[in-house]
This record gives structure tokens, sequence and C-alpha cells, in this order.
């Protein structure tokens, strides 16, 4: 059900004061004219207009790169410099955000860092080092409040492989996959997932009174910017080991995949090696994160990998899976029932001891009818003003995430990698994320070293989550 704007009319007036309130850069920034370059850019990202055709009787406009929505995947070697050019040709500001790599904050690309921005009609040029290597990706980090044609609710998006120094490249074949969602509308459904139990709230807590605000709800689904059933299918042969690596580009869903007939060997969470692969039925992506995972096609068919959300899969979350000399209609088959739990890829590491221990709280304002939800970190909702959370270079902190809603908060970190210390109660050690999904009534523990001056934000990942509030800004000196 979408919403009309009559409706939304209540939460503009607070809406319109929250994105004065956020931290603004000039419009003049270090744009270069196209003369003062010496040399083509190593790498070009177009920002522009796009039209996708996601089905054969479906096409979406929207923004998106290079043309297209998702963007071709960008290979780009780890610690190898490499010249940037953001070009928009849109009439927007727009700030292109390196998800998950250790670089400074004027080319991270986000506002509240003071990152460089991309004025709309104009370009700006920089150097990019990778790093770290593995599977990361690139996306606008514009906040689009109550426009749901913006922001990551658009096509800017791209898969970005940091190919490693020394890979052995234990594979037959490598895939690269990408999630997204289509069509958004706001809905007064709150979008729980019927295979997770209910969180439990701790003693004492206290739910608010009022009722929940707007969520957001999809028409279309995509894998590869395809609906189940469009476009090519992943093509394999009996007998072959391949690597795929899964991208959850979505502006606001968590997702899980299957593969009937097979199970997936999880080597690597957020582009990083784990250390305990791990074989599992469903993997499981909160927004943003990525998974590396090696599947043995033993089992011979034509396959559906999916969503094993019913309604999802039927509007287009998934993808074929043929293999070679195999023809008929696609499999679907529901998988075993299984909770995602990071821990088992850890191992029993001791943790470093921090310098210092930083508990984040997460908490939340419902809206009521016609209203948004407000999220806050340790009390407050992000406004702009408060002076940022100082951390140190090259010390040791360990961050607390004590989530006290009943929502799954998929967290991130700028600049930073992520190690985890306990889930829930649960020890472990070893694995390094840049993205940690907080499930309802949440703990968890990770330990963060700082390496590069500046500004770094935190926020969720959830596109309406962050921009009605969740939000934290460090800065690092």
């Amino acid at each position: 059900m979408a919403a009309s704007s009559g409706l939304l009319l209540a939460s503009c007036d607070r809406v319109r004061n929250l994105e004065n309130k956020i931290l603004r850069r000039p419009a003049e920034q270090h744009v270069r004219d196209a003369a003062e370059r010496s040399a083509p850019a190593d790498l070009q990202l177009r920002i522009g207009p796009v039209v996708a055709e996601i089905a054969n009787d479906h096409a979406i406009s929207t923004i998106g790169y290079n043309g297209a929505a998702p963007c071709p995947l960008i290979r780009i070697k780890e610690g190898v410099p490499l010249s940037v050019e953001l070009i928009n040709e849109t009439s927007n500001t727009e700030f292109v955000h390196w998800h998950g790599f250790i670089v400074p904050p004027d080319v991270d690309g986000a506002d509240e860092e003071n990152s460089l921005s991309v004025p709309g009609h104009g370009s700006i040029r920089y150097t990019l080092n990778p790093n770290p290597a593995g599977a990361r990706f690139v996306h606008t980090h514009s906040m689009p409040m109550t426009d749901l044609s913006r922001g990551t609710y658009s096509g800017q998006f791209a898969f970005v492989y940091v190919e490693p120094r020394m890979n052995p490249g234990r594979f037959d074949q490598e895939v690269f996959l990408t999630t997204h969602e289509w069509e958004p509308f706001y809905t007064t459904e709150e979008m729980a997932d019927p295979d997770e139990p209910t969180p439990t709230p701790p003693p004492g807590y206290k739910k608010d009174d009022k009722p929940n605000g707007w969520e957001i709800g999809y028409q279309r689904f995509t894998i590869n910017g395809k609906c189940l059933g469009h476009g090519e299918p992943v093509r394999v042969k009996q007998g072959q080991r391949v690597l795929f690596h899964i991208l959850n580009a979505s502006a606001t869903e968590n997702i899980k995949l299957a593969l009937p007939g097979h199970r997936f060997l999880v080597t690597g969470l957020d582009g990083n090696p784990v250390p305990k692969p791990q074989l599992v039925d469903v993997l499981e992506l909160g927004t943003a994160e990525r998974i590396d995972a090696i599947v043995e096609m033993t089992n011979p068919g034509v396959w559906i990998l999916g969503t094993p959300k019913n309604d999802d899969r039927a509007a287009g979350m998934g993808i074929v899976v043929e293999y070679a000399n195999k023809s008929g209609s696609p499999v679907w088959t529901a998988p075993p029932k299984a909770l995602w739990d990071y821990t088992i890829f850890g191992d029993s590491r001791p943790p470093q001891e921090p310098d210092e221990t930083i508990p984040l709280v997460f908490g939340k304002v419902n809206g009521g009818p016609g209203g948004f939800n407000f999220w806050t970190v340790n009390g407050k909702s992000f406004e702009g003003r408060d002076l940022p959370r100082v951390l140190h270079r090259d010390r040791p902190y360990r961050l607390i995430f004590d989530n006290q809603t009943d929502d799954a908060h998929p967290v991130h970190l700028h600049r930073a990698s992520l190690g985890l210390v306990s889930v829930n109660g649960r020890l472990t050690g070893g694995i390094v994320k840049d993205v940690v999904l907080v499930k309802g009534f949440g703990k968890v523990e990770v330990d963060v070293t700082p390496s590069i001056a500046g500004l770094s934000l935190f926020h969720c990942h959830q596109q309406l989550h962050m921009d009605f509030g969740f939000k934290l800004l460090f800065n690092v000196v």
C-alpha cells in the first residue's frame, strides 16, 4: 500500500528540519576542469540516468553508474594506486562511497566526513589506494530522506573486487551476484522474517506506546539486475568448484539465499577470509554485507538460487543455475530452517585487550500513523551538531553494539575493519567485517584500531534508519 502525499505531510516539517541540520560542504570543492587533466583516469564512474530492463516486460528508470544498474563489475588490484574520475550527469550533488575500503576521509564519499562531493553536472578526480583486498563495493552516500528514487534506492552501486597480491585460486569458476530491490513504497506493515524467532526483550524493557511509523516495501526483486526467469542463467558443469561472491546491495532489506540440492562452503565475510570455513544450507546477508562461498557442483539439473521467501522469489529474487546438457523448468525446494551464526566461522583466539570500551546503545522512537520512526545512538538522533567522539590512531577500542529495539540493524563503520569478539554472549575470534548485523535485542562486541586520521561515520546501513537519525560521528586523531 503506497502512502499518499497527504499521509506524509505530518512528518515533512521534522524531516526538513533534520535535513537542514546535517553537516554540509560548500559547493565549490576541488573540481578540476577537463582541460587540466593530463591523462585519462584509470577508472571512470559516470553518474547518470539509465533505463534498467529488469524483466522482458518491465523497465526501471533510475540513476546508475556507467550507463547501467547495477554497474558492471569493477576489478582493481590491491595496493596499486589508481586515478578515479567521477562525472555527474545529474543536477543533484552526489557522494560516491568506497565501502569497505580503508581510505582518507576526503575520498571516502560521505558528507558527514567532509568528503569531496560531485556537484551536479560537474566532475572531480582523485587517487585511490585500493585496500584491503577482497569483495568490496561502491555506492552513493546521498541521504534521500523521503525521496525513494534517490540514495541506495536507486541503481547507484557496483560490485568492486580488489584482487589480492597472492590468490591461490582454488576454484574452477568465479561468479559475482548482486541483489537489489526496486519500486519502493511506504507501508505500515513491519517487515518481519517468519523464519526468525521473535526477539526477546531484556528485563525492564519498556515498549514505545506509540504505533510504529512507515516501513519500506518493494514491488520487484533482482539478482544482477534481472528478475528470476529473465536474463542469463549461471552456467556450470558437473564436478566444478564454483566460487560465488554475493553482495546485498539493498537499501533496506536483509536477505537469505539458498540453492536446492547444494550447500555453501563459506570462505569469506565482507571480503575477508574466515578462520574456519563452514558448510551451510542458507546464506544470510544484512544490507551491504558480502559473502564468498564455494559450491561443489555435484547435483546436475536446473535449479533456482533464490530467497526462501516465496512472495519475494515470485517477485524476482532468484537466478537460475543450469548444468551443462540439462534443460527444463528450474526447480526450487525449501531449504532446512537454520539460524545464521557468525561465530561458527571463528576460532578461539583471545581478543586483544582494548585501551577503551565504548558502548553504543541503539534506540527507536516510533513515528505513529503517517509518521516516520526516529532512531537513536546512546539516546540521540544524529543532527550534525554534536562534537564527534575522539578516537586515537593505532589504539585498540572495543565497541559494544547494544540493540534495544526489535529490528535487525546492519551497522557499518567507515574506513575501518571490525574484529568480532562476541555475538550475544558467544565468544569468537578471527572474523573481520565492515558490516555487522545486530539482530533484535542482540548485543555484539567488536574490536577496532583506527589507522587513518579524520572523521569516520558510524551508521545503520538500512537507508530509512540512517536517514532518520541512526548515525554517529567519530574523529580519529
